[in-house]
């Protein structure tokens, strides 16, 4: 098959034929015959018909690539969001055992102060359920912290050596990203995102099958020529007929019928169109559609994607935009919460509140502690996500 739709048929026929006829004059009789046919379609739509495989097979690999590179991106975004998410756990964990050693602290003033009369019985029970429960979430954030370094670990392949059998972040987040202009990153993501490209390509190797089927809806009208030889030899046998002379066939063997063939000692040729017209067009027009309905199809999963990653782009600036005012919100969560726990130290000292309401203290504290830990890795995180979305290695945002 050639580019052009052009169906190129080298063949070599032979036969052998034995016989006990007296009249046969050649016994066993070797036939050859070679033939060369050339097959060229006139309304085939040469070479967007003949090509419709290759270039749409051509297509499908481009997008397999596009794909495959958009994958190893994804992969490198999922490693970076889960390293800092194993910082954010890190991070949790070293919080819990300060607050479990706040609680312990606090058990003990608080029996101390009960002993001495100055608080009731109730008081040592509220530190010792504090303390309880601080100790729980100690078990629940180490068992995260594992989890997160076993996530890690699955990602890149490679199992941690250390004692702890665990991960250690050793880089914390940027405090600070200055992100490009929206539209900027949206143009970026619309212009080099892998994923979307493949889906264009899909959007090809559909649109070649169908303009290669608007031509084979059409009559098929072939050109069609042949060039052959023939060869005939065998085992000579003498044929005697009364009244006639007595006379034999041209001897040889079968290698000698197959040159003959080859070097065309009787040549053979043949010139003509073949037309053929299904009733109504309809299963080529019927294929026409199909292929047209695959590539609106195409298409549609092409804008609905690319709609897709502008609504994800601009989710994750917002999240970039706003990394440096969440931080210092939940920075300041935390210094508030701390200066509560001083205070309420003081006035637990001094009578002024109850065990239990210090208790609440305290927990506010590990809650504000543990926002401030989502908030240093969110914006990193969203950092990661454009820089996937976008699919470019470069940098994405200005980090201090």
């Amino acid at each position: 098959n050639l580019p052009i739709g052009t169906q190129l048929e080298l063949s070599m026929n032979t036969t052998r034929l034995t016989t006990n006829s007296a009249l046969a004059t050649l016994n066993p009789e070797y036939d050859a015959t070679g033939l060369l046919t050339v097959r060229q379609p006139l309304l085939g739509g040469f070479a967007a018909s003949a090509r419709k495989q290759l270039s749409s097979a051509e297509n499908q690999l481009d997008a397999g690539k596009a794909r495959y590179d958009q994958a190893v991106m994804a992969a490198k975004g999922d490693v970076e969001r889960t390293y800092w998410d194993l910082y954010a756990a890190e991070r949790d964990y070293a919080v819990n055992r300060v607050s479990v050693d706040r609680a312990r602290e606090f058990l003990k003033e608080t029996q101390l102060r009960a002993e001495t009369g100055l608080v009731g019985s109730n008081q040592v029970a509220s530190a010792k359920t504090f303390l309880a429960e601080q100790e729980l979430q100690l078990f629940d954030s180490e068992e995260q912290l594992g989890h997160q370094s076993d996530l890690l670990a699955a990602l890149i392949g490679v199992q941690p050596t250390d004692s702890t059998m665990r991960f250690v972040a050793m880089d914390a987040p940027p405090s600070d990203f200055t992100p490009e202009p929206i539209e900027t990153l949206v143009a970026r993501a619309q212009k080099n995102n892998l994923d979307l490209q493949a889906a264009q390509k899909d959007i090809g190797a559909a649109q070649t099958l169908a303009d290669a089927a608007q031509w084979e809806a059409l009559p098929k009208l072939d050109l069609i020529g042949t060039v052959g030889g023939n060869g005939l030899l065998g085992n000579s046998q003498l044929v005697t007929i009364p009244g006639f002379a007595t006379f034999a066939g041209p001897g040889g063997s079968f290698g000698e019928a197959l040159n003959q063939a080859i070097k065309r000692d009787y040549p053979t040729w043949s010139v003509g169109v073949e037309l053929s017209i299904p009733i109504g067009l309809r299963s080529g027009l019927g294929e026409k559609d199909r292929l047209d309905a695959q590539v609106v199809s195409a298409q549609q999963r092409s804008v609905e994607f690319s709609r897709q990653l502008e609504e994800q782009v601009r989710a994750a600036y917002r999240e970039v935009a706003n990394g440096k005012g969440r931080l210092q919100a939940a920075k300041d969560g935390v210094d508030a919460a701390e200066e509560q726990v001083r205070i309420g130290l003081i006035e637990f000292r001094t009578g002024r509140v109850t065990a239990f309401e210090l208790v609440r203290l305290g927990e506010d504290l590990a809650t504000a502690q543990q926002r401030y830990s989502a908030a240093l890795v969110r914006t990193a995180k969203a950092a990661a996500t454009l820089k996937q979305l976008t699919s470019d290695e470069s940098i994405t945002t200005n980090s201090r």
